[in-house]
């Protein structure tokens, strides 16, 4: 793949980055490829190398008291050089195979944050 092709992710509605990297686990300039789940929640952790923490907040339904509660979970994904985010972000991450130990996600999108 030359420096200048972009490899269709095949999920729709996804902007391509404007900037172009040559990390060989991007979605969209290198060789990974993606499937299952597509997530969405906001950074916490920029701190890691090219990796991000993200906090995904859910409705969890307890049948005994017919209601719910808020739950938390976090989840670390891998960030292409293309990709600009900062904490406090929203993104769309995908999930890949293990990159590492912890990362089987990789961030393709900064989502525009809803209030």
């Amino acid at each position: 793949m030359t420096l200048n092709q972009v490899k269709n992710i095949g999920i729709p509605n996804i902007a391509v980055p404007a900037k172009v990297c040559e990390d060989p686990h991007c979605p969209f300039h290198g060789n990974l490829k993606l499937r299952g789940r597509i997530l969405k929640g906001n950074v916490v952790s920029t701190k890691m190398h090219k990796t991000v923490v993200i906090q995904r907040d859910y409705n969890y339904y307890i049948s005994k008291y017919q209601r719910y509660e808020r739950r938390k979970s976090k989840i670390t994904a891998h960030l292409p050089d293309c990709i600009e985010v900062k904490e406090g972000d929203q993104v769309r991450v995908a999930e890949c195979r293990k990159i590492s130990k912890t990362v089987a996600f990789v961030v393709i999108e900064k989502a525009i944050k809803e209030e």
